[in-house]
């Protein structure tokens, strides 16, 4: 059995030191998978948080706990539907969608920053959705290991590296058709 599958295994038995290394190994991959979703601060918590929450209620059913980061990042991709779907239903009031006041930022310290980004963004969503998915995982902080990514996102460890290279290559060619080059937040050639 792997050294995943048993710290499950003792997690599920009570052991706290294991489900803390549990979550210190497999929270960036969960946070990860919401952040791909697109969820705003509180729902991406809200939905890592549950995923955890799933994980104690089934650990010990799993019936492969070396598999463990799969089934979290499967759950936490559930999760993040459903907030989505329920999100749908509800429309924000007007007093929600004011700025607060007291937080504004200059509309000259920001306007070229937020242009770059809006421009980064558009660039990004030029990319396959495998590309997008690939490199959300792989900025998760802390970052995950190659064998979770494998794991969650079904992909051979070997073509990671290489995968990974092809899809910044590409975004690098897309954001500068777009205007945007190497230079500091706000700067244009």
């Amino acid at each position: 059995m792997s050294d995943v599958g048993q710290l499950v295994r003792a997690a599920a038995e009570g052991d706290q030191g294991a489900w803390n290394r549990l979550v210190e190994r497999f929270n960036g991959l969960v946070w990860s998978v919401a952040r791909a979703h697109r969820l705003g601060a509180a729902d991406a918590s809200d939905v890592v948080q549950t995923t955890w929450l799933r994980l104690v209620e089934n650990l010990g059913r799993l019936q492969e706990p070396e598999r463990v980061g799969a089934w979290l990042a499967t759950t936490a991709r559930r999760e993040c539907l459903r907030t989505l779907r329920l999100s749908a239903r509800q429309v924000p009031t007007e007093a929600e969608q004011l700025p607060d006041p007291g937080t504004a930022v200059p509309l000259d310290a920001g306007l070229l920053a937020d242009e770059r980004d809006r421009a980064l963004w558009a660039a990004f969503g030029g990319l396959s959705e495998r590309c997008q998915t690939l490199l959300r995982v792989l900025v998760a902080d802390p970052p995950p290991s190659y064998e979770d990514v494998s794991e969650a996102l079904d992909m051979p460890i070997g073509s990671i590296g290489p995968t990974r290279q092809r899809c910044l290559d590409r975004l690098r060619g897309l954001a500068e058709t777009a205007g945007v080059t190497r230079g500091t937040a706000g700067e244009r050639d």
